[in-house]
C-alpha cells in the first residue's frame, strides 16, 4: 500500500480479491498520486485495510470507490457512494435504464462514472465505428471473451451497436436487411439491434476482444481491438479516478474524459 500524501486521492477497491480487483489494486498502488486506502471483499483475510462490504467503509476516509464486480453488487455500491458523498468509478455491465436513472438521482453531492470498457483502444474502436457507420450498407459486431463471462453480448458490444445505430440514423436509410431465409441452427445469425448484427464468443484463453465489420459494394472495413491482459484497462481506470471529481453527476463511458 502506498503512503498517502496531502494530494493523494484515497481509493477503495470493491471486489479486491478477484483477478480484476487485484489488478486495480496494483494500478492504484503504483500511481504516485493515488493511495490504496481500503480493499473491500469478503474473501480476503482480515487486515487493517480490508472490510468485507461497502457498508464497512468510513466515507470520510475515502475519495473514490472503484468497483469491478457484478451488477447486483454494484447497485449497492453506487447507492452507498451516492448516499455518502463518495465518488464512484464502475466497470460493471448490465445496468438497466431504471438503474441509471436511480444513479443520476442519487449522485447530487458526488459523481459517478460507469463504463463498459476502460481500455483506451476500445473507446477509440467505438469512435471509429461511429465515423464509418454512415458510409456502409451492412454492419456486424463480433465480441470474444473468456469463458467465465456471465453476460452476452458484452456491455462493450451493446454500447458499440447502439452508437453505430445512432450514427447511422443521420444517413438517408438504415442498414440493408439480413438476406437469410433459412437458419439451419437457431442462433447462427446471432442477434441484431437496428440492423446491426451482434455475436458473442465465449472461449478459454481469451480476455476481451471485439471486431466491428462494415461492408458495402466491393469492400469491407474491419475495426478490431484486443485486450490481451487485464492491465490494458488500468490506464482508463486511473484516468477516471483522477478526473471523476470534475465530472458532475453521472458519466457514461470514457469518451468525455478522452475527447472533451
Amino acid at each position: 500500500m502506498t503512503e498517502p500524501s496531502a494530494e493523494s486521492i484515497r481509493v477503495a477497491v470493491v471486489g479486491a480479491g478477484g483477478r480484476m480487483g487485484e489488478t486495480v489494486c496494483g494500478a492504484v498502488s503504483a500511481a504516485p498520486d493515488l493511495t490504496l486506502a481500503m480493499r473491500v471483499d469478503p474473501s480476503l483475510p482480515p487486515a487493517d485495510d480490508v472490510v468485507d462490504s461497502i457498508t464497512g467503509l468510513d466515507a470520510g476516509s475515502i475519495d473514490v470507490v472503484v468497483d469491478f464486480t457484478v451488477v447486483d453488487v454494484s447497485r449497492g455500491v453506487l447507492a452507498w457512494c451516492g448516499a455518502n458523498g463518495v465518488h464512484a468509478v464502475v466497470g460493471t455491465t448490465g445496468f438497466t435504464e431504471q438503474d441509471l436513472e436511480e444513479v443520476r438521482a442519487a449522485f447530487t453531492s458526488s459523481n459517478a462514472l460507469i463504463a463498459p470498457n476502460f481500455a483506451i483502444g476500445a473507446v477509440m474502436m467505438m469512435r471509429m465505428a461511429e465515423l464509418a457507420a454512415a458510409h456502409f450498407d451492412t454492419a456486424e459486431v463480433i465480441e470474444f471473451h473468456h469463458n467465465n463471462k456471465r453476460d452476452a453480448p458484452s456491455g462493450t458490444a451493446m454500447m458499440t451497436v447502439q452508437r453505430i445505430a445512432q450514427a447511422r440514423a443521420s444517413a438517408a436509410s438504415g442498414f440493408a436487411p439480413d438476406p437469410t431465409e433459412h437458419v439451419v441452427i437457431d442462433g447462427a445469425r446471432g442477434g441484431a439491434v437496428d440492423g446491426v448484427g451482434v455475436h458473442s464468443v465465449r472461449m478459454a484463453g481469451m480476455v476481451a476482444h471485439q471486431e466491428v465489420i462494415f461492408g458495402t459494394t466491393g469492400e469491407t472495413l474491419t475495426i478490431r481491438h484486443d485486450s490481451i491482459d487485464r492491465s490494458s484497462f488500468m490506464s482508463g481506470v486511473v484516468l477516471a479516478v483522477r478526473q471523476i471529481a470534475a465530472r458532475p453527476g453521472l458519466t457514461l463511458g470514457l469518451d468525455a474524459l478522452l475527447f472533451d
